[in-house]
C-alpha cells in the first residue's frame, strides 16, 4: 500500500551538505520550493557535513538561483531557506554522530512543539552507504518522532549496487533498518516533465490505447546522448561506465513507462505493479545484441592505458509477452558524440516502409512531443507527404516548469513514491543487463573505439 500522502512539516536531513550535489541541485531546488511556498509551513533543513561551517557560509558558495529566468534571486525565498537551514559537523563514519544526531532531531521537535516527518537525504559516496544505514539503525534514526506519530523516509540517489548481486546484498541490509514504503530510491529522470508528460499522454489519448502494441508498433528507441565527453567525472566513470551509469537506472525506466501496461488509474502502486510486469518480462540482454565503445582519448583521460570502461553502449532487448513479441527496443548512450539529445522515439507499421509514423518524446533539447503523420499531397494524384505536428514547450510560453530535483524533493515530503523505484524494480534492472556485465568485464576485446563527435559505433544487424 503505497504511504499516504501527508503535508506535515518535515526535518530535512541532508547527508554531504557541502558536496556536489547537494551545491548544484537540491539546494537551489530546495530554494525555489522555499521561495513559491510549495514546503510546509515549519519545515527545516538540517546539513551534514565534515566542515566546521556555517549555514550562512554555505550559501556563500551555492548559486541557489540558476533556475531563475534572470538568475537573480527573490529576497524573500533566500529569507525562508536561510532561516530554515542549520549546519550540524557530522562525520558519517563515526557512529558516535548518529546518537547526537538523534538528539539535534528531537530538539528541532522540541522549539516547534510539533511532530515533524523525517527526510533522510544520502548525498554520500556509494561505499559509505550500508554503513551509514546501519549505524542509523543502531542510533533509532529510523524510527519517527519521540512524542507523537510521523513518517521516517529515506532518499537514496543511484547506483543502488554494481550488479544483481550487491544490489539484492544492498537491498537486504537496507531492509534491515528501514521498511520498503520508507524508502525512496531516486531516479531524477523519471521526475523529468517530458517524461511525465508520456504516462499523460497515453492515459489521456485514448486514440492510441488500441494501437499501443507490437502489432502497430514496428520499434522503440530510447536514446540519451551526450556531445561532451566524462570532464570531472572521470574517477566515478572508471568504475561504473555508461551500462550500469545510464541503461541500468535511466533509460530501462523510461523504457517501462513508454511500453507498460496502462492502469486505468495513475496511482503509485498501480503504476509500479504495471512497470515491474514490462521489466520482469524483458528478456535478458544478449552479447550479440549489444555494442559498447570507448572515445578517442579517455585512456588519456583516466591516465589508465589498459582501461576497458564504456563511455558508449547500444542495445537492442525483446520482451516476452504476447503485446509487444515483434518490436525491437533499441536502447542507446554515450559520451562525446555528435549532439547533446534525449528522447523516446515511437515507429509505427505503416503500407509504405518508406516513411513510417513517428511519435517523439523530446526529454532534451526543446521539451515536448513531436508526431509525423501522413497525408495526401494537395492536387489530381495520390501522392503522400509527411505532415507535423509539433508540441513544444518553449514555442507554447511554457519557459519554466518544476525542476526534476524539485519534484522528487516535493514527492518525498509528500510521501508520494510514484516517481521512485521499487526493490523489485531495480532487481529486475540488474537482471536485465547482467549478461552484458559478465561478457564485458575486464574484456577490452569487443571494445569499440570511436571520435569524438560521431555517431559511436553501429549495432550489428
Amino acid at each position: 500500500m503505497t504511504e499516504q500522502t501527508d503535508l506535515s512539516p518535515s526535518i530535512i536531513v541532508i547527508f554531504g551538505i557541502t558536496g556536489d550535489l547537494s551545491k548544484r541541485y537540491l539546494l537551489p531546488a530546495l530554494y525555489h520550493l522555499f521561495k513559491d511556498d510549495l514546503l510546509p509551513v515549519g519545515t527545516r533543513i538540517v546539513g551534514l557535513t565534515r566542515q566546521s561551517m556555517t549555514a550562512d557560509q554555505l550559501f556563500g558558495q551555492v548559486e541557489l538561483c540558476i533556475n531563475e529566468v534572470d538568475n537573480i534571486c527573490d529576497p524573500e525565498g533566500l529569507r525562508k531557506i536561510r532561516e530554515a537551514t542549520e549546519l550540524l559537523q557530522f562525520d558519517p563514519e563515526k557512529s558516535e554522530d548518529y546518537p547526537r544526531l538523534l538528539e539535534r532531531l528531537n530538539a528541532v521537535e522540541a522549539e516547534q512543539g510539533i511532530c515533524m516527518n523525517r527526510l533522510y537525504y544520502l548525498s554520500i559516496p556509494p561505499e559509505l552507504f550500508v554503513s551509514t544505514v546501519h549505524n542509523m539503525g543502531e542510533a533509532g534514526l529510523n524510527a519517527s518522532c519521540q512524542h507523537g506519530k510521523a513518517a521516517t523516509r529515506l532518499l537514496v540517489e543511484k547506483p543502488f549496487g554494481s550488479d544483481l548481486t550487491s544490489a539484492q546484498a544492498l537491498i537486504e541490509k537496507t531492509s534491515a533498518v528501514f521498511q520498503e514504503e520508507q524508502i525512496f530510491r531516486i531516479d531524477h529522470y523519471l521526475a523529468k516533465e517530458t517524461v511525465q508528460d508520456i504516462l499523460v499522454f497515453r492515459h489521456s489519448n485514448p486514440v492510441f490505447a488500441d494501437i499501443w502494441n507490437g502489432q502497430h508498433i514496428s520499434a522503440i528507441d530510447i536514446v540519451a546522448k551526450e556531445s561532451l565527453g566524462v570532464g570531472h567525472r572521470i574517477n566515478f566513470y572508471e568504475h561504473v561506465g555508461a551500462l550500469r551509469d545510464f541503461v541500468q537506472s535511466h533509460l530501462l525506466q523510461l523504457m517501462a513507462v513508454t511500453m507498460m501496461g496502462l492502469p486505468s488509474t495513475l496511482d503509485a502502486d498501480s503504476i509500479h505493479q504495471a512497470k515491474q510486469k514490462l521489466l520482469s518480462s524483458t528478456v535478458p540482454a544478449h552479447p550479440a545484441e549489444a555494442v559498447r565503445g570507448q572515445y578517442a582519448g579517455y585512456r588519456e583521460e583516466s591516465s589508465n592505458p589498459d582501461s576497458s570502461t564504456e563511455t558508449f553502449a547500444k542495445v537492442r532487448l525483446s520482451i516476452d509477452d504476447e503485446r509487444w513479441k515483434n518490436t525491437p527496443v533499441t536502447i542507446t548512450t554515450g559520451k562525446a558524440l555528435d549532439e547533446k539529445l534525449t528522447q523516446v522515439v515511437v515507429t509505427f507499421h505503416t503500407p509504405d516502409s518508406e516513411e513510417s509514423n513517428r511519435l517523439v518524446f523530446r526529454i532534451f533539447p526543446n521539451e515536448g512531443i513531436h508526431l509525423e503523420l501522413k497525408v495526401k499531397r494537395p492536387g489530381f494524384g495520390d501522392a503522400l507527404e509527411q505532415a507535423v505536428m509539433d508540441y513544444s514547450y518553449q514555442h507554447d510560453g511554457i519557459l519554466s516548469h518544476p525542476d526534476a530535483y524539485e519534484r522528487v524533493l516535493l514527492d518525498a515530503v509528500k510521501g508520494d513514491r510514484t516517481l521512485f523505484a521499487t526493490s523489485d524494480q531495480v532487481l529486475a534492472s540488474w537482471r536485465i543487463i547482467e549478461p552484458l556485465i559478465e561478457a564485458w568485464r575486464d574484456n577490452s576485446k569487443e571494445l569499440k573505439i570511436y571520435e569524438s563527435g560521431s555517431t559511436g559505433p553501429s549495432l550489428v544487424q
